[in-house]
């Protein structure tokens, strides 16, 4: 799992006019949370890019005023117009102390229905877990060597990669599936028409006429 080093600037004045002097600064207003203290701080988008835009769970190591924090991005404000970062929550990470965190979901192995023309769906993409900070991953996976044409795997095929790991997913929620493209049933279905003919149970059309030509 990936670790993020993030240098944050404490703040004092949290007021709606030295917040909005913190943006027009250039920095991000950001809060931390968790454990018995709650941290105003500003930071830059350099630092926290790898962080937001990603479809990884990244870890942050923050650093403010001499003190570094293990935490995560828990939510992020987008400026409705523009789509820039105007506010962002942490949430601290403590030993010992669950959370939940969503994380993305992998595949692994190659699917035989896939090989065989299938199309791969992925109906979800991340997994939401609960564990201790020392046993957190950054990803879950799926075994999908076994996934046939018009078959699915559902959350409670995702591999168990720790004990200490919770899945809060429903079980049966469908996690991927391979479909059948509508090339490919119209080309099996011309297969067994075409086989139904050869075996005699469909007579060709012109059949009748051809033999009667014949007899003239």
């Amino acid at each position: 799992m990936e670790v993020i080093a993030v240098s944050g600037k404490l703040r004092t004045d949290l007021g709606k006019t030295a917040t909005k002097a913190v943006r027009n600064e250039g920095m991000i207003p950001c809060v931390l949370y968790g454990g018995d203290e709650v941290i105003h701080f500003s930071t830059v988008l350099k630092d926290v890019r790898d962080l937001i835009y990603t479809p990884d769970f990244k870890v942050a190591e923050l650093s403010i005023d001499g003190k570094t924090y293990k935490c995560f991005v828990k939510d992020i404000q987008f400026h409705p117009v523009t789509d820039a970062v105007v506010h962002l929550d942490f949430l601290r990470l403590i030993e010992g102390v669950p959370v939940k965190v969503e994380v993305p979901l992998r595949f692994k192995g190659a699917s035989p229905g896939v090989k065989n023309g299938g199309k791969l769906i992925q109906k979800l993409r991340r997994v939401k877990i609960r564990s201790t900070p020392e046993h957190l991953v950054g990803e879950m996976q799926v075994d999908i060597s076994h996934l046939e044409l018009n078959q699915s795997i559902r959350v409670r095929d995702i591999d168990r990669v720790r004990e200490n790991i919770d899945i809060l997913n429903s079980p049966g929620v469908p996690v991927a599936s391979v479909e059948v493209p509508r090339a490919l049933r119209s080309a099996t279905a011309a297969a067994e028409k075409a086989g139904k003919v050869a075996e005699g149970e469909e007579a060709p059309e012109g059949e009748e006429g051809e033999e009667g030509a014949g007899e003239e």
